[in-house]
């Protein structure tokens, strides 16, 4: 039967060890909170089960897993994921005799390579801002883009590590990594230019950070302004600028480190999206293309 498992004690303690020695983000510990209280409570529970044996938590949470069935794969993978990390946890701790990780298994999501911009399109979206755009979506803009940022480290931008002279940005990421980004000079440029009318904020984009929800909208505006085909979204300018330098010679260590990645594996993707270029490349000019 195992060891006495006390549930809700030890997803308090699983979630302080999260917060305070991995680091985690507080969107990922609010993941993480919520996927094991849809675990491991009633509907109508605002309590955590008691004291349980490793058998019962663990068909507990196969029972779960069970009534995500209607999810998205997507969704399904990261509550597994969640369910993996704690019983991990447990069971490093000595807390269980078993480790019940392995009996949760995660579905297998089909990998989908990122939208991302074409060359010709991001110049649209610079061409379109004029002296009516306002000031800070052109500057959303080039961090995203110019910057390779995620929406959040942009939106939570400070004056005080913005290095002008060092034409760098100070960029403190996922796990609070801190990085080092160099800016080209359109975006250097306009954050000079903005910072003669905003230096008296301490966050680039006002007295705090900027909303992400405003942030999405703006980015909406930008590409709607410039006549793109598709919705642009923050995401799509940060593939775009992993996709541009890939394709310019840039390897992939190099861009795991602008990208903030923890891991080679997630930078890896974008090898499809150069592949499939050098194939469109290939395809246009080489004699043997388009059954020539």
């Amino acid at each position: 039967m195992g060891k006495t498992f006390k549930l809700s004690e030890n997803i308090d303690k699983y979630l302080n060890f999260m917060t305070f020695i991995k680091s985690a983000s507080p969107l990922t510990i609010k993941h993480y909170r919520l996927d094991l209280a849809q675990a491991f409570k009633d509907d109508n529970d605002s309590q955590f089960k008691s004291s349980l044996n490793e058998v019962e938590v663990l068909a507990i949470a196969r029972a779960a897993f069970n009534r995500w069935a209607h999810l998205s794969l997507a969704s399904r993978n990261r509550k597994a994921a969640t369910l993996k990390s704690f019983f991990s946890w447990a069971f490093d701790e000595g807390l269980t005799e078993k480790d019940l990780s392995i009996q949760i298994t995660c579905p297998k999501v089909p990998k989908k390579l990122p939208h991302f911009l074409s060359v010709d399109e991001v110049l649209s979206v610079l061409k379109s801002f004029d002296e009516e755009t306002p000031p800070r979506e052109k500057i959303l803009f080039l961090l995203l883009y110019g910057g390779g940022l995620r929406i959040s480290e942009a939106c939570g931008l400070q004056w005080k590590d913005v290095l002008l002279e060092q034409k760098v940005l100070r960029v403190k990421g996922k796990g609070s990594q801190e990085r080092l980004i160099a800016i080209p000079d359109i975006t250097l440029k306009a954050l000079k230019a903005w910072k003669k009318e905003a230096s008296f904020n301490d966050f680039v984009f006002g007295e705090a950070a900027l909303n992400t929800r405003t942030a999405y909208e703006m980015v909406r505006q930008s590409g709607l302004r410039a006549g793109l085909l598709k919705p642009l979204h923050p995401h799509a300018l940060r593939h775009s600028f992993a996709t541009h330098l890939l394709s310019s010679g840039a390897n992939l260590r190099t861009l795991q480190e602008l990208l903030g990645h923890k891991s080679l594996q997630a930078t890896e993707k974008y090898t499809h999206l150069g592949i499939d270029q050098l194939a469109r490349t290939m395809e246009g000019i080489h004699p043997l293309g388009k059954g020539k």
